[in-house]
């Protein structure tokens, strides 16, 4: 995969340059990120397990869609491009819940969005270069997963999962969005 282009921002989101991926990770330059939590109509939430050959965090449990965000693409269109990319689904309605900022790892620097949609696990087909599988866990299942370590949950993950239960965490969150309530 070639080394992919990124919009660097300053503290206010503002696009102020533009480097590539190997770059901006090793001299800590903050990013744009994104991540998708998917519902079933159950309350189910798609967790994926990242592929023993990612980068970082390989084989970690993940949001069911992380990306970063691309030179030129906003939070949204990073999120769609990673709902068909990772989990294979088109035409999924999705609400941004937060905007926030965190060190997601060493020199790792990102402001990202959160979204939340929800999907029907008969369309999911993941992409497994990027993902070694996919599980489904209600929140107190996940909760009891965080917290008794159960599994190697990826950092953000983690952190995105204590925000989202109401708990401690280290996102800095910049803004809330209106909250839909689930359909």
């Amino acid at each position: 995969m070639p080394d992919e282009i990124f919009d660097i921002i300053d503290d206010d989101d503002i696009v102020i340059g533009q480097e590539v991926r190997s770059y901006v990770h090793q001299r800590g330059l903050w990013h744009r990120g994104v991540h998708v939590l998917l519902f079933t109509r159950e309350g189910k939430l798609l967790v994926q397990q990242r592929s023993k050959d990612r980068m970082h965090s390989p084989l970690a449990l993940d949001c069911s869609v992380s990306e970063h965000v691309k030179a030129g693409e906003n939070y949204y269109m990073a999120a769609i491009r990673g709902l068909l990319e990772e989990m294979g689904v088109s035409g999924v309605e999705i609400q941004p819940l937060i905007k926030f900022k965190m060190k997601y790892g060493p020199n790792d620097n990102e402001i990202s969005e959160l979204y939340r949609g929800f999907v029907n696990p008969n369309a999911v087909k993941f992409d497994p270069v990027e993902v070694e599988g996919i599980e489904y866990y209600s929140l107190p299942e996940l909760e009891k997963l965080v917290k008794n370590k159960d599994f190697i949950l990826s950092y953000w993950f983690e952190q995105i999962i204590h925000w989202y239960l109401g708990n401690p965490s280290a996102l800095e969150v910049l803004k809330n969005y209106p909250n839909p309530s689930p359909e």
